[in-house]
């Protein structure tokens, strides 16, 4: 249900939100839209004219529809915006005297101005040409102008300016950078939320499919509505039963009938109804709709999204749960329990793991601020929940379950952003092979690997939790407790055998427990029995009285060495400590080891079955806060890089293999010196006295690597020779090459050999959901044994970097210890940049490995690379659109 692109970045016909929320469609400029384009010029007021033309010539209207509709060339290109079928916005670019350079024009109807048309176009016209490599854009302006200059500079662009007799000459660079795409963020965010309140925040509902019978979804869903005390009016649709009043509401026969217009509507009817209905109710004026109906058919779900697309309605489901918020009071599920008032956002593709997460927070006190059930997902997404909950002052955590993933480029930057605000918690699905084809067929989705996953998770700053009793553990302790400010713990304890339990928890946490200063310990030695323990943990003695235990408790918590506490209770028959620990202005996460139950939330305070439980629950909150106040990080173009040469290396590989295959050797290198990238030096030969040559020009010892098609792993098909330090080696090495390989052998490429270092890999993969992802670990011929990789998202930032050389277990071989001196690690960083921007500007690389680059004191080097290309279309992931 997504839209992609063809071609050289050209749109398809896409839906896209204006800043009030709602929809336009954006597409091409064809020759069939001619009395259009033509139309919407003579519905310009003299004014628009004037400001668009610099003169009032409306005969001019011919000239230009015959411009904008002739065919596209990478030169230049038009856009219409269109509203119900109507063009009320067109932009177009055209060849400028300089190279790289367009020149822009726009024009919106004047009903449509102000309301963000001119603004999406540009943002929709410079994602085209920048696929067709345009640089910047120019444009003039009647320094009256005010509103078009304002959308210039509102865009993001780094625009620079100059004034002449009333007109403004502008020159708009392409850039796609952090400040641009800041902005572009910021539109989609309000227009976003716009468009949700009919949605979440309705003033009427009408439920389609309302039945009389109890036990079933329509009734469940209207009983929910009344029960939960909507704030709005609510009408049930059901034609066998108009006239009557159904669970509270009064009955109408079709969505026609309505009295007034629904800004909401729950449809609940079978499958093969479930378009026509939709239809209905966009006549009547619907502006939201969920879907709870299942089994839609692939023909059935486009036509189901059409029909949204053309009434401008936003669309939940199908085969979802329902939605709720309580700002209104809106409870248009069907589930058992009523989610309680609350906190916490929750967005869910199942609708089990919704009930679940319903009941739990409900039980636990944090409550539901929002919650939506969207099912397959055709349209309304997380990446939509999270901006609601942005911009939702009610909403203080965050909780997601997704089995697959729509535009994960775009959740990244979008979670990052709201993490920064409140936690956002996520249990990691489909870990395992059987997991990841359960949520596949599921979701009708790719599955995905838990690599990628757990590298889009971390750099959106989202805690990833291994199951869903840990993402409510979790959640107890970040809605009630302050964020721990480090990993330091403290455990106190009325029996030693459950602290030792606790501090080997933190241990396996990356928590740690380190012993109390002698003051804290002194104190503590005042207040407790002789025989009790005051380093860490703190064992106060099963005999201590609860008056007692709440003052070492504080003692502990007051010192400046502890983040966090973990506090244990063991229940005797000498008193209850339960209710004397107190109140800290640090997180305690509380054990009750006599508590039959889950965790349950007293005196404001998380308390939990087991320690590790509560530990797992403190390290996932210290992870967040760490996250949260690191800097995000700066992404920067590499300089000295050249798409030029790598696109010419590409397109040539790509125009004589039409299905894609591996590069050979000489331009696997080409490519990667390209961007930059450090290599051993080389040579291509063909020849027993061309390698001979080759030899004297590196000079050092060399190795040679046959060039033949279909052989990947060279070193096990005995097409490797190492360690040549003589004339006479390097040519005996070639003939043994030239007999065992034959005719097949297409060349030999000799390479100077590197000194001895720490063999990593550096990657990248071009997935099928998540896009250019970048792969960092042990390398060598052991990489796949030793499984020692982390990943992240390209193109990476400099913190980015930084995580994959920390994140593997190979780090300390990197960074040095008492037996091995540091690697380059800011080479390692700078080369690991510079491939992951390769990756994301060349979306065919769908393969690379650079295994092993070697990093050593002096430097980084790769002596051994191959990339494999493929056919693929470019698309813009953080251009505004619907899905």
């Amino acid at each position: 249900m997504t839209s992609r692109a063809t071609g050289r970045g050209a749109p398809e016909r896409v839906f896209a939100l204006l800043s009030d929320g709602e929809q336009v469609e954006i597409r091409r400029i064809t020759e069939r839209d001619g009395e259009a384009v033509r139309a919407l010029h003579a519905g310009l007021s003299d004014e628009s004219l004037y400001r668009r033309f610099f003169a009032l010539n409306r005969a001019m209207a011919d000239r230009l529809a015959r411009r904008l509709c002739r065919a596209p060339g990478p030169d230049h290109a038009a856009l219409g915006a269109w509203s119900h079928g109507e063009l009320v916005g067109v932009a177009e670019y055209e060849p400028a005297d300089v190279p790289g350079e367009a020149e822009l024009a726009l024009a919106v109807a004047d009903r449509m101005q102000h309301r963000g048309v001119g603004t999406l176009l540009l943002e929709h016209l410079g994602s085209l040409a920048r696929a067709n490599g345009m640089a910047a854009f120019r444009a003039d302006s009647l320094a009256e102008n005010t509103p078009m200059l304002r959308v210039f500079a509102d865009a993001g662009l780094p625009a620079r300016r100059r004034a002449t007799a009333g007109v403004v000459e502008l020159t708009l660079p392409l850039t796609s950078g952090d400040t641009y795409l800041d902005a572009v963020a910021e539109r989609e965010r309000s227009a976003d939320v716009a468009s949700l309140r009919a949605l979440l925040r309705p003033r009427a509902v009408a439920v389609v499919g309302a039945s009389r019978r109890d036990g079933t979804v329509g009734a469940a869903i209207l009983e929910n509505l009344r029960l939960g005390g909507f704030e709005g009016t609510v009408h049930a649709v059901n034609p066998h039963a108009a006239g009557r009043t159904l669970h509270g509401a009064a009955c109408v026969a079709s969505p026609a009938e309505l009295p007034e217009r629904p800004d909401l509507a729950v449809i609940a009817v079978p499958a093969a109804a479930v378009v026509d209905t939709a239809d209905q109710c966009g006549h009547r004026g619907a502006r939201g709709l969920v879907v709870v109906s299942s089994a839609l058919t692939a023909a059935q779900g486009a036509e189901l999204l059409a029909v949204c697309r053309a009434h401008g309605m936003r669309l939940v489901g199908p085969n979802c749960l329902g939605i709720a918020d309580s700002g209104t009071r809106l409870d248009a599920t069907f589930a058992a329990s009523r989610p309680g008032p609350g906190v916490c956002g929750v967005v869910v593709q199942s609708g089990g793991i919704g009930i679940a997460l319903i009941e739990q927070l409900s039980r636990l006190g944090i409550g539901v601020s929002s919650f939506a059930s969207v099912g397959d997902k055709y349209d309304v997404s997380s990446n939509d929940m999270l901006m609601w909950w942005e911009s939702d002052e009610t909403t203080r955590l965050g909780i997601m379950h997704m089995e697959s993933f729509g535009n994960p480029r775009k959740f990244a930057r979008t979670a990052r952003r709201v993490s920064a605000r409140m936690p956002l918690l996520t249990i990691l699905a489909g870990r395992s092979a059987a997991g990841e084809r359960a949520a596949a067929s599921h979701t009708a989705a790719a599955a995905t690997p838990e690599l990628t996953r757990r590298a889009l998770f971390e750099q959106a700053g989202i805690i990833a939790t291994d199951d869903l009793g840990e993402l409510v553990d979790t959640a107890a302790l970040l809605a009630c407790s302050p964020l721990p400010a480090g990993p330091r713990v403290a455990i106190v304890s009325n029996a030693g055998g459950a602290g030792v339990l606790a501090a080997d928890a933190c241990a396996d946490a990356g928590l740690s427990v380190s012993e109390l200063g002698p003051a804290v310990r002194g104190r503590l030695g005042d207040l407790l029995p002789a025989a009790a323990a005051t380093a860490n943990p703190v064992d106060t003695t099963a005999g201590i009285p609860a008056e007692r235990y709440a003052r070492a408790v504080e003692t502990v918590a007051a010192d400046e060495s502890v983040d966090a506490l973990v506090v244990l209770v063991v229940p005797t028959a000498l008193g209850d400590l339960r209710a004397a620990v107190p109140r800290c202005d640090k997180p305690v996460a509380m054990v009750d080891l006599g508590q039959a139950e889950n965790v349950v939330v007293r005196t404001d305070k998380p308390v939990y079955p087991y320690p590790e439980r509560a530990v797992r629950a403190l390290a996932n909150a210290w992870s967040y806060a760490r996250r949260k106040n690191r800097e995000s990080g700066t992404r920067t173009v590499p300089p000295g890089i050249r798409p030029d040469r790598a696109n010419a290396i590409i397109g040539a590989f790509l125009a004589g293999h039409e299905d894609g295959g591996w590069l050979p050797p000489a331009e696997t290198f080409r490519l990667l010196e390209a961007y930059g990238l450090p290599l051993a030096p080389w040579r291509l030969v063909h020849g027993e006295e061309a390698a001979a040559g080759a030899f004297a020009e590196l000079t050092g010892p060399v190795v040679l690597k046959a060039d033949v098609p279909g052989v990947l792993h060279k070193r096990a098909a005995g097409g490797v020779r190492l360690g040549l330090r003589d004339e006479a080696a390097v040519r005996a090495a070639h003939r043994e090459l030239a007999a065992r390989f034959g005719a097949r052998l297409r060349g030999v490429v000799v390479q100077a050999m590197a000194a001895d270092g720490v063999e990593v890999l550096c990657g990248a993969v071009q997935e099928e959901v998540f896009g250019p992802v970048v792969v960092f670990g042990a390398g060598g011929v052991d990489a796949d044994a030793l499984a020692d990789r982390t990943a992240r998202l390209a193109p990476l930032t400099d913190a980015d970097a930084d995580e994959l050389v920390h994140g593997v277990r190979l780090s300390p071989l990197l960074l040095g210890h008492p037996g091995r001196p540091a690697g380059d690690v800011a080479a390692l960083k700078a080369a690991l940049t510079r491939l992951s921007r390769l990756a994301a500007d060349h979306a065919q690389i769908a393969e690379l490995d650079l295994n092993p680059t070697i990093v050593r004191p002096d430097g980084v080097v790769a002596v051994d690379a191959r990339v494999h290309l493929t056919p693929r279309r470019t698309w813009d992931p953080y251009l505004r659109r619907l899905r």
